[in-house]
């Protein structure tokens, strides 16, 4: 199946005995759909087009605007303006002309998703929006799809594997939405410009081991990383018993945030009604901590029995992402009244 070219340009990969030729022939006819040319869409691109995936299919409705090239660097100052979807397939397709290219210039719908998602045999999710993140992942559980998903925030980056070997979905991280006026993007909080490029390359190797069936996934697994102080975590995700969801009911809060201003009058009003817990690592909480409780988040479910059911808990760590992660946790061992703090101790 590989030509004499294509044996030349994958050899460095074709040599690795966990790749092989076999190994090689499997990406070259993998069928792969990014959702999303973005930031965390630019480096999957990129390196799975590199890898000699036969075909990948790219949808973004999106523009290139002169604020996104700080980390989407698959465009250029020449670009602005342009269709995301567009200018990726025709940058792709110089750098691998054996890779077929398919551009969905579209927004990714409720009446659209199962048609595009269809053709495909694994579906990337770079999106950066939980509405697309639900309608993905029910997407890809109802045609029984694998789902290689990535976020970015600030500093921080989330890789998983959903949907995979009867392994968890999404859902069984976080079950529902929360509302959209709670919801920070990169345009209000920033993000660091290498973070999706990490992340991405994350998504990448996930999906060629799932291609290749080589190594081990991020099945029932979540990794988080934070660059500004280099800690990776890795927790444990189960596969919960849920009720059927359709494409479009992620609308319901999860969660409650509130901001440090809050936290601080419910520190002066009412300190004994409240229980404080940091859920970062200890080393991360002794280097600065603003109080409360350090309970790390592998840790929190282990604990759960000691924590007090007459306290509402809050639940604080560096950006905001790991306590809420916290709540989705205790979530059924818990039935008192859960916060996360909004943005993290700093």
């Amino acid at each position: 199946m590989l030509k004499g070219e294509e044996l030349k340009r994958y050899s460095r990969q074709i040599i690795l005995p966990e790749i092989g030729i076999t190994g090689q022939e499997k990406l070259k006819t993998a069928k792969v759909l990014m959702i999303g040319a973005g930031g965390l869409g630019c480096p999957v691109l990129q390196y799975l087009a590199a890898a000699g995936v036969g075909e990948i299919g790219i949808v973004d409705d999106d523009t290139v605007d002169i604020s996104n090239l700080h980390r989407q660097i698959l465009y250029g100052v020449n670009d602005v303006g342009g269709l995301k979807a567009m200018l990726a397939k025709e940058k792709l397709g110089l750098l691998n002309p054996h890779t077929f290219i398919t551009a969905y210039p579209v927004r990714f719908t409720p009446g659209n998703a199962e048609d595009i998602c269809r053709g495909y045999d694994l579906v990337i999710d770079g999106s950066d929006n939980f509405g697309t993140r639900y309608l993905v992942n029910d997407t890809c559980v109802a045609l029984n799809k694998p789902l290689v998903f990535g976020s970015i925030f600030k500093f921080e980056g989330h890789v998983s594997v959903f949907n995979y070997q009867d392994g968890p979905d999404y859902r069984d991280v976080f079950p529902e939405a929360p509302p959209a006026d709670e919801v920070p993007n990169c345009a209000d909080i920033g993000v660091l410009g290498v973070l999706p490029g990490i992340i991405g390359t994350y998504m990448a190797t996930e999906a060629i081991k799932i291609i290749c069936g080589i190594g081990k996934t991020l099945s029932g697994k979540l990794m988080t990383i934070n660059v500004l102080d280099n800690s990776t975590n890795i927790f444990k995700i189960r596969k919960q018993q849920k009720q059927v969801q359709t494409k479009n009911t992620a609308t319901a809060a999860m969660y409650h945030e509130l901001t440090m201003n809050e936290l601080t009058r419910l520190l002066t009003e009412c300190p004994d009604d409240i229980q404080l817990i940091d859920v970062r690592e200890t080393w991360e909480f002794e280097d600065y901590n603003i109080g409360g409780i350090n309970i790390p988040l592998h840790e929190l479910k282990d604990c759960a029995e000691q924590l007090p059911s007459d306290k509402k808990l809050i639940f604080c760590c560096q950006t905001g992402q790991r306590s809420k992660m916290a709540m989705q946790l205790l979530k059924p061992l818990y039935k008192g009244e859960m916060y996360s703090l909004k943005n993290g101790v700093i």
